[in-house]
């Protein structure tokens, strides 16, 4: 049965008002063939059903039913009486009558509540139009026809988190003004049967989704006009709906022809092209073309000295070099979905050739948003020339981007590093190699070889100001790193910064050069924080100022700086996983754990497969933080460990946690088997290897074996306060063995004196972590009011106390069944 032409334009032109529409003529003694009711669809599925257990799938369904039906749409439809809900197996579908927006107000909701519940991953499709009703085999009544077709369509073009509505419900919504901002347009998609349909992707504050769907990436055919400026004639729009609904109406009267939910989602720094910043630009590896391959090292350079150019002008984004190597050049780069990834409306391009003395240089600067093309240009020229062809790029873009640019940002980008193209090619090789070895493992090799060419690079040039700055920059993580924890090494960091000084004094490199060594080698915040503020004006896209910042910040408590730091961070190395695993460490101890999730996905996506184990560990441990629920962690440490048993040693920390608050002994010893010697560090305070011993031990019931066990580590805690008496965590570690042994006096004194040599206002994460230690103190030696206090400060600051570790771990178990510890764990509970 076919929707009649004259009722579907009745429809359109009185959706708002709902009613009663017939198909045929309904004069005087005629009956109407079939009865159509305008119904606002909202259809949700969950994505990944197929492969969840039969268990697993009646659990999620029941914890979204509730979700949903908790939502105030929800209630005060079905208060009304004019909601109607339908279940599709692996979602539902929930008709309203009133208007459009009680559909798209519900999963607002919806998606808000289900933050509280990561685990459950939803899509949902928004259409409002003709519905009829009809009898099922059981005699219930059901619902078909093309609305309900349509709204399926919607649904199936999106990914998890996703909420698309139909080009129809967007223009009813477009025309009031707080809708507006939450509309973005799509285009028109090849859905089944060939048809054409219109899909806008809503989202606000953190809700939806705001990346193109992999779907459309894929099947995607025209770009429509944006909803800001889409006033289009009812007409027109009731034309391009009719062809859709008569098209789908063959199909109708069946309930739900369902596709099979996708499950893939991209791991995406950045949200559509379309609300990206017109002035960025990523400028990505050049092709070489040169038949010797040891030119590549060329190529890397030409594209590198374009970039730094770049990243000096401040009203330009630029991004990281960290993030853009990973797109190497090649046929199958596709431009639009790295400027998508990266956050940048442009990307520069091109190929690099050099023979002999000649080289030819060719770039191509692209709108990343239409794949169309500013300009193109190309250099014939000698190789000696390859810095004046660089500087002439950077300038040419930045004059295309029309961005302002300073007069001493004009002269850096004119400036040329160093006039020996093989000192340069050393130190393109190191700055490769500092990059590859801050982001993998082992540190040690990449970054002394880094070291050795720096200096030789400085060798053939005394005056190659840069080659100084990175060569500080591998002393200081070498430092830092422990691989050469020594005064010598400070030393050698102070000497490259001083030449750095004299060659560039007031440089945004001298400043950062030196914020770092402040940092990493003498703990001296405030004069770092000197330094990075002076830095970010000469060096506005330089991601590692941001990334100091934002760990001085943190350390000092000053936690919305600091957050606002990683994430301009983030925005100008978004493909850099360490960057994003620390922006998931501030959530943690800020308990976001909906917002720490998310820079963990894309940190996983981005890690290379020996990098990965760790880092999903500590994805899954967020469900036991946040939810108090051991189940994740455990099964995928079981996953890492059938897929390679060597990550063991890695995990075991974590591996064990989890165990303990399962109180699963059996997995606690595998764990312990696999722990390295150092044991189980909290950040700084070095709990050794007995105390995890002694833990399962005692939690087991075995007291001998606990026993020798914290007898063995308060030995090894003496002897390092011995050699630094005002050593905070060592006191804390010796407070803490002294606890499970029974010395009460000696465990209160140490605890105390570790809180007072570094509290909270010194170093708002390790005080934090010396405070909750007190509170164990007490809780191990019977003071329990004592406890409770501490333990609530805690509580109230940001850390790693978590809702989870207070509910399961068997720390606390001397203090469960106080109701004053019951109302803090409730104080930590999910919201």
């Amino acid at each position: 049965m076919r929707l009649d032409t004259t009722v579907y334009c009745l429809y359109h032109c009185s959706s708002k008002k709902g009613g009663w529409l017939n198909t045929q003529n309904t004069s005087a003694g005629t009956q109407p063939d079939l009865q159509l009711e305008i119904a606002h669809l909202l259809l949700i599925d969950v994505v990944g059903y197929s492969k969840l257990l039969v268990n697993e799938e009646i659990e999620f369904l029941q914890e979204l039913n509730q979700i949903v039906r908790s939502t105030e749409c929800f209630r005060a439809a079905e208060t009304t009486g004019k909601l109607i809900r339908v279940p599709t197996g692996d979602g539902m579908a929930l008709l309203f009558f009133h208007n459009p927006e009680e559909p798209v107000r519900c999963a607002l909701e919806t998606s808000r509540a289900l933050k509280d519940h990561p685990h459950i991953q939803v899509r949902m499709g928004i259409h409002s139009g003709p519905v009829n009703r009809v009898t099922d085999v059981n005699d219930k009544t059901n619902f078909a026809g093309s609305g309900m077709n349509v709204a399926q369509r919607v649904l199936d073009c999106g990914d998890a988190g996703h909420i698309l509505l139909s080009g129809h419900v967007a223009e009813d919504l477009a025309e009031y003004r707080h809708w507006q901002p939450c509309l973005h347009d799509l285009g028109e998609c090849e859905v089944k049967h060939g048809l054409r349909l219109h899909v806008v992707n809503l989202y606000k504050d953190g809700l939806g989704n705001p990346q193109v769907p992999e779907k459309l990436k894929r099947r995607r055919w025209k770009q429509a006009p944006g909803l800001s400026t889409l006033h289009w004639p009812r007409i027109a729009l009731t034309v391009a709906l009719l062809l859709s609904a008569v098209a789908l109406v063959i199909s109708s009267l069946i309930f739900f022809n369902r596709a099979p939910p996708t499950t893939t989602t991209r791991a995406s720094a950045a949200g559509a092209l379309a609300a990206i910043a017109e002035k960025s630009i990523a400028v990505l590896p050049f092709e070489n073309l040169s038949n010797e391959k040891e030119n590549a090292y060329f190529a890397d350079g030409v594209q590198d000295e374009i970039l730094t150019g770049l990243s000096r002008v401040a009203d330009l984004k630029v991004i990281s070099r960290t993030s853009v190597m990973l797109y190497k050049a090649g046929p199958k780069r596709n431009l639009r979905e790295v400027a998508t990834d990266l956050g940048v409306a442009h990307v520069l391009e091109g190929t690099v050739q050099r023979v002999g003395g000649r080289v030819r240089v060719n770039a191509q600067l692209i709108d990343a948003r239409t794949d169309s093309q500013l300009w193109a240009e190309r250099y014939d020229r000698d190789v000696a020339d390859v810095f004046g062809i660089e500087s002439e790029l950077a300038g040419k873009i930045v004059a295309q981007l029309q961005a302002k640019i300073s007069p001493s940002e004009e002269a850096a980008i004119e400036q040329k590093p160093t006039a020996d193209l093989t000192a340069y090619d050393l130190y393109v090789r190191a700055k490769t190699l500092i990059a590859t070895a801050v982001y993998s493992t082992p540190l040690q090799e990449g970054l002394f070889e880094a070291v050795r060419m720096l200096n030789q690079a400085i060798e053939r040039d005394p005056a190659f100001a840069l080659a100084y700055y990175q060569l500080a920059h591998a002393h200081d993580l070498i430092y830092f790193a422990g691989l050469d924890h020594t005064p010598a090494r400070l030393a050698m960091a102070d000497a490259a910064i001083q030449a750095l000084a004299r060659l560039l004094p007031n440089s945004g490199e001298a400043h950062l050069a030196l914020a770092k060594h402040l940092y990493w080698g003498y703990h001296d915040y405030e004069g770092a924080r000197k330094e990075l503020s002076l830095a970010q004006k000469s060096l506005p896209n330089d991601p590692w100022a941001f990334v100091l910042a934002g760990y001085i910040d943190r350390r000092q408590g000053r936690w919305a700086e600091s957050t606002k730091n990683l994430e301009r961070a983030v925005e100008l190395d978004p493909q850099n996983p360490r960057v994003l695993q620390q922006i998931a460490g501030s959530y943690d101890l800020l308990r976001r754990y909906a917002d720490e999730a998310r820079p963990l996905d894309r940190a996983i996506a981005l890690t290379p497969k020996e990098g990965k184990a760790v880092l999903r560990a500590d994805r899954a441990e967020v469900e036991l933080n946040w939810h108090a629920d051991t189940r994740l962690l455990l099964s995928t440490i079981e996953t890492i460990l059938v897929e390679d048993s060597r990550e063991a040693k890695n995990i075991a920390a974590l591996w064990l946690r989890g165990s303990l608050c399962k109180r699963d002994f059996d997995s606690a010893r595998r764990a312990l088997a696999a722990l390295p010697v150092a044991g189980c560090y909290q950040q700084t305070v070095p709990f050794p290897r007995t105390w995890c011993e002694g833990v399962v031990a005692q939690t087991r019931g075995d007291k001998a074996a606990a026993h020798a066990a914290f007898t063995s580590m308060r030995a090894e805690a003496v002897k390092l306060v011995a050699e630094q008496p005002d050593y905070p965590e060592g006191l804390c570690v010796l407070g803490v063995a002294d606890a499970a042994l029974g010395n009460k006096d000696d465990a209160i004194r140490e605890g105390r004196r570790a809180v007072e040599l570094l509290p909270v206002t010194k170093d708002s994460i390790v005080g934090a972590l010396l405070v909750q230690n007190l509170a164990l103190i007490y809780a191990w030696t019977g003071e329990k009011d004592l406890a409770l206090q501490q333990l609530s400060v805690a509580a109230r600051i940001p850390g790693h106390l978590s809702y989870g570790e207070l509910r399961l771990h068997p720390y606390w178990d001397p203090l469960r069944g106080d109701p004053r510890f019951d109302k803090i764990v409730a104080s930590l509970a999910p919201k």
